[in-house]
């Protein structure tokens, strides 16, 4: 009998976990991952002409870095990587990958999601001006190409993600001018029952946070964003915003990195006919799966933040939970214990999770505040006002619809960046709870591919 075909996207944490526990099984699975090495992105590996230490470049996770790193190094020779590819539809299974100009189908028995997350964004007025990135993007920035997104730089929105950039900045001797944090200090008191889950990594973003102070970085919580600053042309000179007492501020900068927490990259699990289900706590959409990583449709399995957003060391966990049951379910090994030991770390990791989610939460009101005139859907240039206008003319309440009439979400992005902020404006202007405006569906390709590969897709 021929050993199964398993393919693994993603080489981030949950992929190289989960690509490892298939090669102790004497298996030889296929990686597939859009980035030129393995490390995802909370863990990507610098270019081989860079030689920052582990420290500087991963600080507190430093260390955790370093073993993901080794244990992919170790299997590199029995797994079949294939980086720099694109899974770009998923049906009738097989999975169709494009790298540069050439396209495969590949067939597989296993498929396993570990598809990572990308940057929860909530417009602000000025968001589409040059110099105002995700946090993530601020990281790669940095990571890749060891170069700071601008002389002086805000950080803007909540979320772990926000003190770990801005701290790895400061590390690297750039000028942060403030750290801007949506969320109310009295948040972060509030859920420490759920955060001293686990204390190590609590304490870990409690240094982060003393480490912007000593060097001087104002860390301002409970504040508005008003506007980035700035022109088309000449890109942003400052940010307006009102503190929690509600005065009016501005500070000068050129660059300003933002974000709110994290979304799973779910396109693939959509093309692959998962169901989801709305979870009112972080107010998405979430693929389902058991507690073990297996989705709804048999042979699919999900794992990582590209299920739920859990955190990389989770990531790990779910990794090889998932992977343990994909082989169990295929008859091949059956490790009762560890798969239980797997479960109980994840359920700690999720507690966690919770007390992040309550810690930082997602500013929905700031959808509903939203000048007409800003920039809601940054690809297309749809504007909240071209939105609010679709919805009185056309009666749209529903995601999918509004992007027909409005072209929200239909851009490269395909809503990446503006879904879940439209569908809170959405719900706020009809007055309708925001799981009814459900959620957008994904298409293939579920990322844009070259003129020169349409033509064989």
């Amino acid at each position: 009998m021929a050993d199964p075909r398993i393919i693994i996207v993603g080489a981030g944490p949950a992929g190289v976990r989960a690509a490892e526990a298939c090669v102790q099984a004497g298996l030889r699975p296929t990686i597939i991952d859009e980035g030129r090495r393995d490390g995802g992105q909370i863990y990507r590996r610098q270019p081989d002409h860079f030689t920052r230490p582990y420290q500087k470049l991963y600080g507190t996770e430093a260390g955790r870095a370093q073993a993901v790193h080794q244990a992919f190094d170790a299997i590199r020779d029995r797994i079949d990587y294939r980086p720099e590819t694109l899974v770009w539809n998923i049906a009738d299974g097989h999975i169709w990958t494009a790298k540069a100009t050439a396209q495969e189908a590949l067939p597989f028995d296993v498929l396993i999601l570990c598809t990572g997350a990308t940057d929860r964004l909530m417009p602000v007025k000025g968001w589409n001006f040059a110099g105002a990135y995700s946090l993530g993007g601020a990281q790669v920035a940095l990571k890749s190409q060891a170069v700071s997104i601008g002389h002086r730089v805000v950080f803007m929105g909540s979320g772990p993600l926000l003190y770990l950039v801005a701290s790895q900045y400061v590390e690297a001797g750039a000028d942060v001018a403030a750290v801007l944090d949506t969320s109310p200090f009295t948040a972060r008191v509030k859920a420490l029952p759920d955060l001293l889950a686990m204390p190590s990594v609590l304490w870990n973003g409690v240094r982060l946070t003393q480490a912007l102070k000593r060097a001087g970085v104002a860390v301002h919580h409970g504040v508005t964003p008003v506007e980035i600053v700035g022109d088309p042309h000449d890109g942003l000179g400052g940010l307006r915003f009102r503190d929690r007492g509600g005065t009016e501020r501005r500070i000068a900068c050129d660059a300003v990195a933002m974000g709110h927490h994290l979304r799973p990259e779910a396109q693939l699990a959509d093309l692959a006919r998962c169901a989801f289900a709305f979870d009112p706590l972080t107010r998405q959409w979430l693929a389902e799966r058991d507690g073990d990583g297996r989705a709804s449709v048999a042979g699919i399995y999900l794992a990582g933040d590209g299920a739920k957003i859990l955190g990389a060391r989770s990531a790990e966990a779910s990794g090889r939970l998932a992977a343990l049951a994909a082989l169990a379910d295929l008859g091949l090994t059956s490790d009762t214990g560890e798969m239980e030991r797997l479960r109980g770390d994840v359920a700690t990791y999720a507690r966690f999770a919770r007390g992040l989610a309550r810690a930082f939460p997602w500013p929905a009101q700031q959808a509903a505040a939203l000048p007409d005139e800003a920039i809601l859907c940054r690809c297309e240039g749809v504007t909240a006002g071209d939105l609010r206008a679709v919805m009185r003319e056309t009666g749209a309440q529903e995601a999918n619809r509004a992007k027909a009439f409005s072209r929200v979400g239909m851009g490269r992005c395909q809503g990446r960046y503006c879904g879940l902020a439209a569908a809170e404006l959405i719900a706020a202007e009809a007055g309708i709870p925001i799981e009814q405006v459900g959620r957008l569906r994904g298409q293939a390709p579920v990322k844009p591919l070259t003129i020169a590969i349409g033509d064989d897709a």
